[in-house]
């Protein structure tokens, strides 16, 4: 792992998305909270923030952190599309981007995993990491949001 030990301790924040491709009916069964599995968004949110806590158990090399902030939004796009973002705060002294990019990804997979019995062809996409702050390189906003 990177030594960061002598780094100063800052705020850090990251925020990341993805978002999630499934047929209208899908989305309209989730909308509408009538999936088997129940509530599909409120149980993604949750799996989210739980992954982000677990980060550092999956991806090797990543330090653990004691997160100050977790919190997924998902927003209704389109008939056939879920975005999904993620913020996650640390004062540390390392960023909190996989933490939120875990977040995203493991809401992704949840929302796949309690719609599959009715739509095999969903697709997750466009992972990525929106915003940062905080530490020696700044902030960084994703070019498609200036």
């Amino acid at each position: 792992m990177v030594d960061v030990g002598e780094k100063p301790i800052t705020k850090r924040f990251a925020r990341a998305e993805a978002i999630v491709v499934m047929a209208a009916a899908t989305r309209t069964l989730i909308q509408n909270k009538e999936l088997a599995k129940g509530d599909v968004l409120e149980v993604a949110r949750l799996a989210g923030i739980m992954a982000t806590k677990r980060t550092d158990e999956l991806i090797p090399l990543c330090h653990s952190l004691g997160l100050d902030a977790a919190d997924i939004e998902f927003e209704l796009i389109k008939e056939t599309q879920i975005r999904i973002q993620s913020t996650v705060r640390v004062q540390g002294r390392t960023g909190v981007e996989m933490e939120a990019m875990m977040a995203v990804s493991i809401a992704a997979l949840t929302i796949y995993d309690m719609c599959k019995a009715v739509d095999r062809s969903m697709k997750i996409q466009d992972v990525r990491l929106v915003e940062k702050s905080g530490g020696k390189s700044g902030h960084f906003l994703s070019e498609e949001l200036n």
